[in-house]
This record gives C-alpha cells, structure tokens and sequence, in this order.
C-alpha cells in the first residue's frame, strides 16, 4: 500500500515525506505542481517510489488506476498566497480538488488527512474549532473554511476517517521556495544577513511595534501531528494545530538575532539592546494588509489533546533557535 502525499515538493508536505522515509516507509506517491520547479530540490535527499502532477494523479485516480493501493492520504497541496486574487483559481485549487480527493476517499475506504488553516479565523480573538468563530479575511482562508464546512457536514456519515488539521504559523525546514509568503523566522534570518537589522511592523490594532502576536509552531511538531493521526484512524474530526501560546514578533525576532549571537561567541541580549543599537528596526505598517492582517492568534488545543496528542510543542524560544541553528549551518 502507497502513501500519498500532495503538495510533497512544497513546505510541510516535503518534511512529511522526510519524516516517513526515518519511519523505514518509501512507498510514497508524490504529488505536487512542479510550475515552480526548484521546489524539486525539497525531494532530493527523500526516498519515494513515485511522482505526479497534480492534475495527472487526480485523472488517474478517477481512472481506477490506484484502486486498492492506497493506504492514506496526507494532502498538503494547496495555494497558501493569503495575497491571491484571483478567486477562481483559489477555490479550483483548494476547493474543488479537496473535494475530489475526499468523495474518492469515502468511496474506497482511505483515510485522509488534510491541511486547513487559522486563517479561517480571520480577525477573531477566539480559535475553537466552532462554526461562530469562523470569518475568513480573504478568498484563501475562505476556501479552507468552504472545504471544512464540507467535512462537518460529512463527518456524521463518514465511511472513512477524515482529519482537518488548522495550522497556525508554521516556520522550518524546506519552507525557502516559499520566498514572500515563507515564516517571519526565515525572513529575519536572511534579512539580518543581507543587511545587518531585522525589519518588525510598527504598532497596529493596539499593539505596541513589534507586539502583534501570533500561534508560531515548528513544522517539526506539525509532522508529528501529522503522524499521530496516520497512526490513530480511528479518530475523525477538524483540529487546531499550534503550541497554544501567542508570541510576539519581538520575541521571533529575539530568537533569531540571540541564536546567532551565540554561533559568534557572544553573549544574549535584551530586546531593548537590540533595538537601541539599530538591528531590529519598525517600519509603516503596510495599508495593503489593513483589515487583511491577523494581529493575534492562539490556538485552543483542547480538542487536539481530547483526540490523545499529548507531546509538549516547542516554544519560539527553543524551536526558532533550532530552525535559526540549521539555516545558518547550510549556508
């Protein structure tokens, strides 16, 4: 039986087929669109047994040619430009195709787990996992929350296990492809080298510079939720997938510049060090994003920890400087 990954050149989906190659496990269908094409590199130190496109997999799929193959569906593929504007490429990409995969699922008995996103919170104070909460700022988070309207209408009936995971910030390995829409964490490191300051937003929407908080959670924890469901198919449901603590971009920021700091010998320093010596600098911010722009997020995990994960995620502290750690020892 193969283990299908879509979006596997891309961010989260290319750790997931990294994570399953150290379980022993390489017979992996990868399936992504390769329009960019130096996401490929994501995949070269993986092990799978087979490559397609997007839209080739979804036309043999439909063909029967995987019939009884498949043991799981971990569906990662997805246009995450929260800035896309064209709508109908949104909802063709990450609606409809979703539900493609999903009526296949049921029919064959496949258990499917797939990625949806805190972004169908919109500008909300509240992140449980209910209907009231829900209010999509853009056509990105509203074709997440469309296809989980669509698994809560199924989940009563259900004929296969089906498994919505509401990502937060993510930052980590093999997310450079990502370029503007990559973690703030990747951002500030390469900002710091290129030009000797991290650049954080001014004071918004009560905030003080740099305050905006937000739910950053290491892909290395998202993996391995991931992996928990694939190991539990008995269990169903859309879930929130963060630490459960809001940290402020200052404290990314933090992370970053006092990671480095210790590669060179010296000592940590305070944020307000940093600041007055000019390296984290606040600028405008952008009137594009006003009204477009979460400036807190937190997920509850209460129903996360109800359906048996009980692993402890990284904080900023300790997960930023590991990521830090790794992209400053390849380069």
């Amino acid at each position: 039986m193969y283990i299908v990954v879509t979006g596997a050149a891309g961010f989260i989906g290319a750790n997931l087929v990294k994570a399953l190659n150290a379980r022993g496990e390489t017979r992996i269908i990868a399936v992504d669109h390769l329009a960019r094409a130096d996401k490929f590199k994501n995949l070269v130190d993986c092990d799978i047994a087979d490559y397609f496109d997007r839209d080739e997999f979804l036309e043999r799929l439909e063909q029967g040619d995987f019939d009884d193959d498949i043991g799981a569906i971990l569906h990662q593929g997805a246009c995450s430009d929260t800035m896309e504007t064209d709508g109908r490429y949104m909802m063709r990409n990450n609606y409809r195709y979703s539900m493609l995969l999903l009526e296949h699922c049921q029919n064959n008995d496949i258990p499917l787990i797939y990625a949806s996103s805190a972004s169908v919170y919109g500008a909300g104070k509240t992140f449980g996992e209910d209907r009231g909460n829900e209010a999509p700022l853009n056509v990105y988070g509203y074709s997440k929350f469309l296809f989980d309207q669509a698994v809560r209408r199924l989940l009563p009936e259900r004929t296969a296990p089906v498994v919505g995971l509401r990502y937060f910030n993510v930052y980590g390995s093999r997310e450079q492809h990502k370029g503007r829409m990559a973690s703030v964490a990747w951002h500030f490191f390469n900002q710091y080298r290129q030009e000797g300051k991290i650049k954080l937003f001014e004071g918004s929407d009560g905030y003080a510079a740099g305050e905006q908080q937000r739910d950053f959670v290491s892909v290395e924890d998202v993996v391995k939720v991931n992996l928990h469901f694939l190991d539990q198919p008995q269990r169903s449901g859309i879930f929130n997938l963060g630490t459960g603590r809001a940290e402020s971009f200052n404290a990314v920021a933090l992370a970053t510049l006092n990671t480095l700091a210790k590669r060179e010998g010296k000592a940590a320093r305070r944020l307000e060090e940093w600041v007055a010596d000019g390296v984290i600098e606040y600028v405008p911010f952008p009137s594009q994003l006003v009204g477009k722009y979460q400036s807190y997020t937190q997920a509850d995990l209460k129903k996360l920890r109800e359906a048996g994960y009980k692993a402890k995620m990284f904080d900023v502290a300790t997960g930023v400087a590991r990521y830090i750690e790794t992209l400053a020892s390849v380069g």
